[in-house]
């Protein structure tokens, strides 16, 4: 059922990563700049993300010994350095999400290079080198960004949806390797409720919610796929949520054949199996487009 499948190192039937978006409260800054900052309900929900959400997700991660990913805005870092260490001291990845949670495709050309390389200061500064992967606020990825992805030479993106598994992506002689996301393993639309940014979604319950999750999971791993979740530590990471979580992992790790680990292992194999011709990684080659195509009427 998968054109291009890839063979997973070790025998595993899957690859699968639990990746975090820790959006924080930059949210309700970026959103609403003139009066997020009084605005004391969602800076409030952001914050259960860094301070509450986060240790009780870091605590599973090391009872079951494995290493994930977790992109984070870089003024969310600054904000909470104390989380930054945590997730370093478990052995974590921290992945590129924009500064302040912007909007690529909202700003110019040199602003977008402007906040992107300021936010790669911050990861040098605060994890001592430069990040691996990225993740676009919003999906909101554009040629701009993957310039910018390409000179600052990193190794994947994590924001489009072309694929079930990862692929490549090809510019001129440059590459990268694509994790795709995609909606159903996004906790923003079961979970997400925030008038603020006019996003008013009926919220689940703990287990309608994650059901789907669960289904993805279990396609993938008839398919002998990858699967990974894209959810916010201050909606998936909440008691009962996070409680279904902890107790699906330890049935999913009591296979024995699914491998998870950081997007930049993942992603570190893929371009190495497609170095060595060892397998057939699918190719996507960008630009897609070079202009409007929307003929004039």
């Amino acid at each position: 059922m998968i054109a291009h499948p890839i063979k997973w190192p070790n025998g595993a039937k899957i690859a699968c990563a639990i990746s975090f978006d820790i959006d924080a409260d930059s949210l309700i800054h970026i959103s609403r700049p003139k009066d997020g900052f009084d605005r004391l309900c969602p800076v409030s929900m952001g914050k259960y993300g860094p301070t509450v959400a986060i240790p009780r997700i870091l605590d599973t991660f090391k009872k079951f010994g494995i290493k994930q990913t977790f992109f984070i805005p870089a003024w969310c870092m600054s904000q909470y350095p104390e989380m930054v260490e945590r997730i370093l001291e478990g052995g974590h990845e921290i992945g590129h999400h924009g500064y302040i949670h912007e909007d690529p495709t909202r700003h110019s050309a040199d602003e977008q290079i402007e906040w992107f390389e300021r936010a790669i200061e911050v990861h040098q500064s605060m994890t001592g080198s430069k990040p691996l992967g990225y993740r676009a606020p919003v999906y909101n990825v554009n040629d701009t960004v993957i310039d910018l992805l390409l000179k600052h030479s990193f190794l994947y993106e994590s924001s489009m949806m072309a694929d079930d598994i990862p692929y490549l992506l090809q510019k001129g002689d440059q590459q990268l390797v694509e994790i795709p996301v995609h909606w159903a393993n996004d906790d923003w639309p079961p979970f997400a409720h925030y008038p603020e940014i006019d996003y008013m979604m009926h919220v689940q319950a703990a287990s309608t919610g994650l059901a789907g999750f669960w289904e993805e999971f279990e396609a993938q791993y008839e398919a002998s796929g990858f699967w990974m979740s894209i959810w916010h530590p201050f909606l998936t990471g909440r008691l009962t949520r996070w409680a279904q979580v902890e107790k699906w992992l330890e049935s999913v790790l009591s296979r024995n054949d699914c491998w998870f680990a950081p997007l930049s292992e993942i992603a570190q194999y893929v371009a190495q199996q497609d170095r060595d011709k060892q397998q057939n990684i699918r190719k996507d080659t960008l630009p897609y487009y070079q202009d409007v195509q929307i003929p004039k009427l």
